[in-house]
């Protein structure tokens, strides 16, 4: 071989030997570099450790699409562990009224990022059989939820039913109790509306509004319908203070809830002993539809079912009138009780 070639050969040699040294040197480094660095920031640390304190409630509101992911059925049992996710007993419990507005209460209070919100009604304490599947089968219906914040669940039935009130006492006594209400007529007018609906719906036909709500033959009101019976707001409550001192309740206006939301949110709120989060900013009105929606962030907003705000069937007004007269006595005894007065008729 000519010497020049040689040494051109040699050359090339060098320069790709150089390159090869410098690259196993960079990864001599560079692994190095990272052995240093993964014992200061190992995967475990990066999860904060269990605090007595208050969860942040920024990072609750960062947490939310997993407890999504969590309703959805698509989390692992690996993220519920890493997450320190739990199914907790409730510790509040919206009791009734039916009809006063109790979905629209529990929805909005779900805007707050310290509240999870059972999605269904789980009728446990109204419902025999379901009480006798025990209060492990209760706390499975439960949502999953950050061990900081407050599990809510509302089944308005629980209001009128005899038993509830000494089985939630076993549960839980120190327990916060709430009761959204409406004016009572209305609300007896729109519990019919619902049922009318439903009849309708599979093509049976149904009694008027005045036929049910008065004694054909006495003329007078009847409380053996159950729409009215319900309507008798203090009859009920004073059940439930045999267990419960009135300080565990708390009153919401359900008509105020549907024309100016947030001052009854932020009385809710108070008594949950939660920090103000919900701002106007989370309702907005909705003029198709009539009623306030949910803004929960940029992306998501979210409005009531169309079944909310039925219309509602013209009433004789004279029997509107009568009821009104019939209901006042029994409201009156309620604001005494509860220490909440309402302008109602």
């Amino acid at each position: 071989m000519p010497f020049k070639q040689q040494a051109l050969l040699r050359q090339k040699l060098f320069v790709l030997g150089s390159l090869a040294v410098g690259s196993l040197l960079y990864l001599v480094a560079r692994v190095g570099s990272l052995d240093r660095l993964q014992p200061i920031c190992p995967v475990e640390s990066r999860v904060a450790p269990h605090a007595p304190g208050p969860f942040p409630l920024r990072t609750l509101q960062y947490k939310r699409g997993i407890l999504h992911e969590l309703r959805k059925g698509n989390a692992t049992k690996e993220q519920i562990r890493l997450h320190s996710l739990v199914q907790q007993l409730p510790r509040a419990i919206i009791i009734g009224v039916r009809k006063g507005g109790t979905r629209a209460l529990l929805e909005m209070l779900n805007l707050h990022p310290a509240v999870v919100k059972a999605s269904q009604e789980i009728h446990f304490f109204d419902n025999d059989q379901n009480y006798a599947r025990g209060i492990d089968w209760y706390r499975e219906k439960m949502p999953f939820s950050f061990p900081h914040q407050i599990t809510i669940e509302k089944s308005p039935a629980y209001f009128i039913t005899e038993e509830v009130p000494e089985r939630i006492f076993k549960m839980n006594s120190s327990i916060k109790l709430l009761i959204i209400v409406r004016e009572p007529t209305t609300r007896a007018v729109s519990d019919y509306t619902q049922v009318l609906e439903g009849k309708e719906r599979k093509n049976k036909t149904y009694h008027k509004f005045e036929k049910l709500a008065i004694d054909g033959n006495t003329c007078e009101v009847n409380t053996k319908y159950k729409a009215v019976r319900t309507s008798i707001y203090t009859k009920h409550l004073e059940r439930w203070l045999k267990y419960f001192p009135v300080e565990q309740f708390h009153i919401v206006d359900g008509d105020r809830l549907i024309s100016d939301p947030l001052p009854e949110l932020q009385l809710v709120e108070r008594f949950l002993n939660l920090p103000s989060r919900i701002s106007q900013y989370n309702l907005y009105f909705n003029a198709t539809r009539g009623f306030y929606c949910l803004r929960f962030n940029i992306v998501f907003n979210k409005c009531l079912a169309g079944s909310k705000g039925r219309i509602h069937p013209e009433v004789d007004p004279a029997v509107v009138a009568k009821l009104r007269r019939f209901f006042h006595p029994f409201n009156q005894k309620f604001y005494q009780i509860t220490g909440r007065t309402f302008n109602w008729p």
